[in-house]
Order: C-alpha cells, then structure tokens, then sequence
C-alpha cells in the first residue's frame, strides 16, 4: 500500500510542476495549431514583396523550387521572361521579383514548432514535448481515487475522446 502512495505522490507532484512548467509551451503550440488549421488561408497573413537574383537558365521546376511557392506554376515565357502568378523571373539575369503572403515574423517562427524534423534544431523541444504530454496523459490516472466517481466519470470521458478521435481520423 505504501509503494502505490509513493506512486500516487510522485504522480500528481510531478504532474503538477512539470504542467506549470509546460504553460508557456503549451501556450505557443496551441497557439500554431490554430494557425496551421487556416494554412491554406491568408488569415493574418501579409503580402512581402522579394526582388531576388538566382541563377540564371532556370526552367519552371527549378525556379518553383528556389522560390518555394506551393503550386508554383509558368502562366507564360516571353521576351525572355517567365510570368507567373505571383511575379516575374528574367531567364538571362535570374533576376526575380515576386510576392508571397506570409505570416507575421513571430507567427511564422511559431507554426515552425509544428513542421520541424529530426534534423532541426527545435526536434528536442518536440520530442520533449511530446513525452511531457504523453506522461500527462498517464499520471491523469493517479489524480483521483480510482473508487470515486470523478474518476469513473472520467473514464468514460477517456473513452469518448479516444473513439470521437479516431473516428475523425477515419471520415
């Protein structure tokens, strides 16, 4: 009986700091979910305008790349000239002048919490991150008494949650 105290204790203490710990982080994630939700949107974004060299010679698929505008696509080739929806490419100079919409600076860093990879720097952040919220998940279990009715209540919500979760994930 003990041991399980002992369980209990380290459960709901460290639940306790680390979710304090956690608030400023937790802050900015939800903060860029949101964000990313209206990605496909211009909600909150600005247009900036680029003017740019690159390399000279481009063709369609290389210039897209280098640009990094999503469905990049040559509207015509004149004169020398490559006309695209958000603006021009000079195939002889490699000169670009372009718009994009982006979000604002801070906002943009922000929705970068959520695209990192293994090899960026803010890869341990997440997976810390990730772990943290997974051990929520677990030492939830130890803040009531599994006797009561607020937890038996939140069982069901467990379940709830669990299944509305997969079920959006399969519609």
């Amino acid at each position: 009986m003990d041991k399980i105290k002992n369980t209990k204790t380290f459960m709901r203490i460290v639940h306790r700091y680390l979710g304090y710990f956690l608030v400023g982080i937790m802050t900015v994630y939800a903060i860029s979910g949101i964000l990313l939700v209206y990605r496909d949107t211009d909600f909150l974004k600005k247009e900036v305008k680029y003017e740019k060299k690159f390399e000279a010679n481009l063709d369609e698929k290389a210039l897209g790349k280098v640009i990094k505008i999503k469905g990049f696509e040559v509207d015509k080739t004149e004169n020398g000239m490559m006309y695209f929806k958000q603006g021009t490419y000079n195939i002889a100079t490699g000169e670009a002048k372009y718009s994009k919409k982006e979000l604002p600076f801070v906002l943009d860093k922000m929705t970068k919490l959520h695209k990192s990879q293994s090899k960026d720097t803010l890869s341990p952040l997440n997976t810390f991150f990730g772990i943290s919220l997974f051990f929520f998940v677990i030492s939830s279990f130890w803040m009531f008494n599994p006797k009561t009715k607020a937890f038996k209540r939140g069982i069901i919500f467990t379940a709830i949650g669990l299944v509305l979760a997969l079920a959006m994930l399969f519609i």
